[in-house]
């Protein structure tokens, strides 16, 4: 059988699909197309009001890309709220690979210059496909996918796909489309060139706020 490689992989992104491991140990994965699909308004990005406080506060740094293995090895771990995870080894040489390629990309969360939180997803043209987030601090990952937002809305990109709607995605203002709505606003994005690096890395918290009001 001819080996599944990051040409496949960018491939099934352009055609609204993604792969998916039944857990971490999981030998192989395998392609998920949703009924239903999560996507965030970058227009319409809502940010909860004590994740304001915080990030007006400018506790949290961000660096993006500098350590993109440690992001995915944190969204693999098992936490508090999730004993297994769907990236396996197959799944993670992929995404570092696809990384190496300058297309899949990680925002970090900092506190004290530690790593404590951060998410990493793919971006082709207009649109960034977020993978996974985690959290070793309180209000790290969420303050990661702020920065994302911020960053993406910056540099132009049209579509932020979440692939499953989940409560905590929800306080941001994600929602759910039908599977040809989300085909029909993914070919549009996909024809728009997005800058992931327009943003600088060392923006504030609170100017991340005001590139999102």
């Amino acid at each position: 059988m001819k080996p599944f490689t990051t040409d496949d992989l960018l491939a099934c992104y352009r055609r609204g699909v993604f792969p998916m491991a039944e857990s971490r140990d999981d030998q192989g994965f395998f392609i998920v197309d949703p009924e239903l699909r999560c996507v965030f308004p970058l227009d319409r990005f809502h940010i909860p009001r004590r994740l304001k406080r915080t990030l007006r506060s400018n506790a949290f740094r961000f660096t993006v890309d500098r350590d993109f293995e440690a992001v995915i090895d944190g969204c693999a771990a098992p936490g508090p709220e999730r004993e297994d995870t769907w990236i396996n080894p197959d799944i993670r040489a992929l995404y570092v690979e696809l990384h190496r390629q300058g297309l899949a990309h990680s925002v970090e969360t900092r506190l004290d210059g530690a790593l404590v939180g951060g998410l990493y997803g793919v971006a082709i043209g207009g649109a960034f496909f977020g993978e996974s987030m985690f959290s070793r601090a309180t209000d790290a990952s969420k303050a990661a996918l702020v920065h994302l937002a911020a960053r993406l809305r910056f540099g132009g990109f049209k579509l932020l796909d979440a692939q499953f709607i989940t409560p905590h995605l929800e306080q941001f203002g994600a929602q759910t489309l039908p599977r040809r709505i989300f085909h029909a606003l993914l070919g549009a994005a996909l024809e728009i060139r997005g800058d992931f690096a327009a943003l600088p890395e060392d923006t504030s918290g609170a100017d991340l706020l005001k590139i999102l009001s």
